[in-house]
């Protein structure tokens, strides 16, 4: 360790054989590196050592990539949803949202938990804080690794949501998710926020108080578009988890995402994970697909 300490120029292949420093994406709360979801090391990385969120993992075909890939099961039922599963084995991050959640229930959650994937539960909560609590205890029972909820709902029910997860989790005995807000939907335009919603503010500082304000709740992370997010690290700091959907390959059409970036440049800009769904679901050969955007990364300078 000692090498560590001095002002010699330390190579990257130093600082790999030194130890497992884990992901760089730590939470020191609860000890656990939230890539790999593995204990952190017990030694911190001196904060010059500390891989910046901005730079890219160079193989996108390794371990920690697939983890930065979220791929959404946005499909009607549990037989398609395993279907998909199946079709992509190497995913290890799924989304599930609204429309399967309603359609199966918390059996789909059970599927994912026996082939040991990890879940992020986005059923987007906005209600009175007291239902909002309620909602999100019963989700953190689960064991799901990331939980939604919109900033909009406000300060308190987001204080109400914190504390329920927490309380949710040790019911159940499992780790409690990470609770991250909706900033603003990704299929939300400048245009429609100021004269269909009549927000007096420009989108990306609109998208930074929603942020700054989940932050100061003590949040664990937001959503945003792309577009946003080097703003919002810049401005809620490292620990603070961006995970962006909205992320579209050059080769895949926008549909209705609005504010849109490729997947090398949202990981650039400092997001923590990636959300790709119809660019990989819809596409005729899924695996190709995939496979065709761990390429793209791996071009990430």
């Amino acid at each position: 360790m000692d090498k560590f300490c001095n002002s010699e120029k330390i190579s990257l292949s130093d600082l790999l054989n030194e130890g497992d420093w884990g992901s760089g994406i730590g939470d020191r709360g609860s000890g656990r590196d939230l890539l790999n979801n593995s204990p952190l090391s017990p030694f911190p990385c001196p904060p010059s050592l500390v891989p910046n969120p901005r730079s890219p993992v160079p193989d996108p075909q390794s371990p920690v990539m697939n983890k930065r890939i979220i791929v959404p099961l946005d499909v009607a039922n549990i037989a398609d949803a395993i279907a998909l599963i199946e079709q992509l084995p190497q995913v290890s991050f799924w989304k599930v949202g609204l429309e399967l959640f309603t359609s199966t229930g918390p059996q789909i959650l059970q599927e994912l938990k026996s082939r040991q994937k990890r879940i992020f539960l986005d059923l987007k909560f906005h209600d009175i804080p007291n239902t909002v609590a309620g909602a999100c205890q019963a989700a953190a029972r689960y064991g799901v690794d990331l939980l939604t909820i919109h900033a909009t709902a406000g300060k308190d029910a987001l204080k109400a949501a914190t504390e329920a997860v927490q309380t949710g989790a040790i019911q159940a005995g499992v780790e409690p998710p990470k609770l991250i807000a909706i900033t603003l939907l990704t299929s939300i335009s400048s245009r429609q926020l100021a004269f269909d919603l009549k927000i007096p503010l420009e989108l990306p500082e609109y998208a930074l108080e929603m942020a700054l304000m989940a932050q100061e709740i003590g949040l664990d992370g937001a959503v945003c578009s792309p577009q946003e997010v080097a703003q919002l690290r810049n401005s809620c700091g490292n620990e603070f988890l961006l995970v962006c959907p909205g992320v579209r390959p050059t080769w895949a059409e926008k549909g209705d995402q609005k504010r849109s970036l490729t997947p090398s440049q949202a990981l650039q800009a400092g997001a923590n994970y990636l959300v790709i769904g119809r660019p990989i679901t819809a596409a005729v050969e899924p695996e190709l697909a995939w496979k065709k955007i761990c390429d793209e990364l791996a071009s990430v300078a």
